[in-house]
């Protein structure tokens, strides 16, 4: 593996991906992968960078370059969807987001002729559907994960919908994002290329905030009003499709639309649901067996396989089923629900309340700590942090309970986090 075995840029850029809590594992089919998005230059150059956000004169320092040529490159690289530029009050700044959600999908969300998007699908499938370590790296290390589930509102019933945040609701990101952007579905676009693809619809999947003022800007999404992001929404839950989203409080990101057969989260939710790898909605379906006829609409619905048909019990009916929820792997998403005919189905809360996170900076921050990589965060040995980023790292670790907190200090051996820790409170 001549790509590995020989340092480059690409190498060096791999080494800076996995400086991000999910990271991305070396193999033969990421180097092509990253051949084709990049340069052998462009590879070595975005190693460089740090991990926060950064502006064109931060990134001049670092590549010891002019700030007109680093523009040049940081806005070519931004026009390929590699970094998101967000412009606020006249001032651009720059990041480059994770492989997932990131530039991976960022690369198959629109049709392009500048690369071969026939033979990047097939490494993506390769990558993420057959080698699988980056699936369950991402997926199933820790507790806190990249994505949540958004509960089917629809179905929802008048007592129920008064439990649900506003947070909770897709129809709410749609309506306070400061930008929406619609651009092709990233998963099912990768299986058409190797001819695994459903027919759900393509044109139909959601950014929004920073990220849609990006992808919109440079033509890898389509801006929309309210109004057509919330078409858009009741064509998914018209197909039954899962609402996939960032899994943070405020100024989500990203939600997908996703099928079970084609969608990396609900493939992940299959094969490794025990796992947690995708956080659930608030609720679980209940099965009411007197209306339950065993049709088994839910079953085929249910995007994990959560559902299943089993023996009703009557002695009058021996061949009689019924349906039942395995609640380890249901996502409370409510599409069983929707498809059910005979009432036979409803939602409930669970037991325990699901706990997002409040925003990016508290979830990196908690994938960091339980997967080991916090010193990376606080320590980029490219730039290091200022004050104001140190202040929110040290922020969300001070309101973290006593274990993470150790965990933290293990991580970054840092006396003055230990003493933030053991001499303010929270």
């Amino acid at each position: 593996m001549s790509h590995i075995t020989l340092k480059s840029g690409y190498t060096e850029l791999v080494e800076r991906l996995n400086r991000f809590p999910q990271g991305a594992p070396p193999s033969e089919t990421l180097y092509k992968i990253l051949s084709i998005l990049f340069s052998e230059r462009e590879a070595g150059l975005v190693a460089l960078l740090p991990i926060k956000p950064f502006t064109a004169e931060k990134a001049s320092r670092v590549w010891c370059m002019g700030l007109t040529e680093t523009r040049k490159v940081l806005d070519e690289l931004a026009s390929r969807a590699i970094l998101v530029d967000v412009e606020w009050e006249g001032k651009t700044t720059y990041t480059l987001p994770p492989p997932m959600a990131g530039f991976f999908e960022f690369s198959m969300m629109r049709l392009r002729g500048d690369v071969d998007q026939k033979v990047l699908g097939e490494l993506f499938y390769q990558y993420l559907n057959v080698e699988e370590e980056f699936i369950r790296n991402l997926f199933v290390q820790g507790e806190t994960q990249l994505g949540r589930v958004f509960v089917h509102e629809p179905v929802l019933s008048e007592e129920n919908a008064l439990h649900v945040l506003d947070y909770e609701r897709a129809t709410e990101v749609i309506h306070t994002a400061s930008h929406r952007g619609i651009g092709v579905c990233y998963c099912r676009h990768k299986m058409m290329h190797v001819g695994r693809n459903c027919d759900a619809p393509m044109d139909i999947c959601m950014t929004f905030n920073g990220t849609a003022q990006s992808l919109t800007r440079h033509g890898y999404a389509r801006l929309v009003d309210v109004s057509e992001g919330m078409d858009l929404l009741q064509q998914a839950y018209e197909r039954n499709l899962v609402q996939f989203g960032e899994n943070v409080r405020e100024r989500v990101n990203f939600i997908c639309n996703c099928c079970g057969c084609c969608c990396e989260a609900m493939i992940a939710a299959r094969k490794f649901g025990i796992l947690n790898p995708v956080h659930t909605s608030n609720f679980l379906p209940g099965v009411d067996e007197a209306k339950c006829n065993g049709c088994g609409k839910c079953v085929t619905a249910c995007p994990v396989e959560a559902m299943t048909l089993v023996s009703s019990n009557d002695a009058h009916h021996p061949k009689m089923k019924k349906a039942k929820v395995d609640e380890d792997l249901c996502l409370g998403c409510g599409v069983c629900v929707r498809t059910c005919s005979h009432e036979g189905l409803s939602l409930h809360p669970r037991a325990e309340r699901v706990i997002t996170p409040l925003n990016s900076v508290h979830r990196t921050v908690m994938m960091a700590i339980e997967r080991g990589d916090l010193q990376n965060l606080i320590f980029d040995n490219r730039v290091l942090w200022n004050h104001r980023a140190l202040a929110a790292v040290f922020g969300v670790i001070l309101r973290l309970p006593p274990i993470k907190q150790f965990l933290a200090s293990q991580q970054v051996k840092s006396r003055y986090l230990e003493y933030l820790i053991t001499h303010i409170k929270a």
